[in-house]
């Protein structure tokens, strides 16, 4: 069997040969690199394992910070003055002046109003008079007792005889006493015709006009000493147990822009009917007087509380695989971090949790649950942003005056 193009290479000159070879050489090299050639698909699959960068809002990111850390209870209620006193009549009379407004500052001891006295120190000069009278009955009784004592003695007159004149001097003195008291009663009751006020405060309610005639009993004033206000607070049943005399309470009070502390001065025995809640009473100073009586007072009751510890957001910690882990960012990338948590509370900013270990103080951690992250993607931020409370190293402060120049 004969074959034409072995026929035909054979009748190739030494050249032709290694000319074909070196073509068919060539034609193998195209192939193979056609072969290796990455289709479009293979190009998007490489880019798609390329981290693209996740874009973060200053918002989305935090800081380690160091602080107090407190378990809370939120509790809410009126304010009240904890000296608040009514001023009532004590005599019958009519009212001649009210010398005090609402809103006025009084003192303890100061005048607050004058009642028609003309009857009262009537009966007082009656009662002057009998009282009067009286002490002078025992003067006689007196002089006739130690008489009747000498008279006695040197056997001149009888022993009923001088019975019977220190029977007469007992009676006298009984009188001056009885007549003494009526003295006091009637001097008391021309007294409380002038109304004084009982504590130093500012008067709240004025009840009454000159010219009325006012029963005994009756509320003329109220006075309020703002200096100390209190709180009455409804806590849960449930949560009684954890509340305890002395505990710290942070309050936000409308028309107040600070926040202001009180504490717990005492707590109720009984539980309220209906509601199946105990009364805590919250105690706080107001020295300058800035709170009134009304006020709506809500704020959180400090249950325990930690000093000096290191906190996140509650949101900044995710679980991965049954462990607690934050997400930090470290040279522009995300690093995921174990990290070990303590208590729960508030740090002043909201819900935090402490950091027992994993992240030291300063580190920028992302804040919310943003999804699935993965770690060793790039991070960038929209608009730059700079922990207010993380005083910039030397190697940041450096950086800055370089990049100024």
């Amino acid at each position: 069997m004969k074959f034409p193009l072995l026929s035909k290479l054979k009748q190739l000159t030494r050249r032709q040969k290694w000319l074909c070879i070196a073509i068919l050489l060539l034609l193998m090299c195209a192939v193979v690199i056609g072969l290796k050639r990455p289709s479009k698909n293979d190009v998007a699959l490489a880019q798609a394992k390329v981290p693209v960068a996740l874009e973060f809002q200053p918002a989305d990111v935090t800081w380690v910070k160091q602080g107090d850390l407190r378990r809370t209870l939120p509790l809410s209620g009126s304010l009240r003055a904890l000296n608040q006193v009514p001023v009532k009549a004590k005599v019958s009379a009519e009212v001649r002046e009210v010398l005090v407004r609402e809103g006025e500052t009084v003192k303890a001891g100061q005048v607050l109003i004058r009642m028609d006295a003309s009857e009262y120190q009537a009966k007082l000069d009656q009662a002057r008079g009998a009282w009067q009278a009286a002490q002078g009955q025992l003067d006689i009784a007196t002089q006739t007792r130690n008489n009747n004592k000498a008279l006695l003695e040197k056997n001149f007159i009888s022993k009923n005889a001088f019975d019977n004149a220190q029977s007469q001097y007992q009676i006298a003195v009984s009188n001056v006493k009885s007549a003494k008291g009526v003295f006091d009663v009637a001097k008391k009751a021309l007294d409380d015709t002038v109304i004084r006020a009982p504590i130093s405060g500012q008067i709240s309610i004025r009840a009454v006009q000159p010219g009325e005639k006012v029963a005994t009993d009756n509320k003329l004033l109220e006075i309020v000493d703002l200096r100390q206000m209190e709180m009455e607070a409804s806590v849960p049943a449930a949560d009684i147990v954890n509340v305890a005399v002395g505990q710290e309470m942070q309050l936000r009070i409308e028309g107040v822009p600070e926040l202001i502390v009180g504490k717990v001065v005492r707590i109720n025995p009984s539980i309220q009917t209906g509601s199946r809640s105990i009364l805590a009473y919250i105690q706080i100073d107001n020295p300058q007087g800035k709170l009134k009586m009304g006020m709506f007072a809500e704020g959180k009751l400090t249950l325990t509380k930690r000093s000096g510890v290191l906190s996140v957001p509650e949101t900044a910690i995710q679980t991965e695989a049954g462990k607690p882990i934050v997400y930090a960012i470290e040279n522009d990338k995300l690093v995921p971090k174990e990290v070990t948590v303590g208590i729960s509370g508030d740090d002043g900013e909201g819900n935090a949790a402490e950091i027992i270990s994993g992240l030291e103080k300063g580190a920028q951690v992302v804040k919310v649950n943003l999804g699935n992250l993965l770690g060793g993607t790039p991070v960038r931020f929209a608009k730059p942003a700079e922990p207010a409370s993380v005083v910039p190293t030397a190697a940041s402060s450096e950086a800055s005056t370089t990049a100024g120049k």
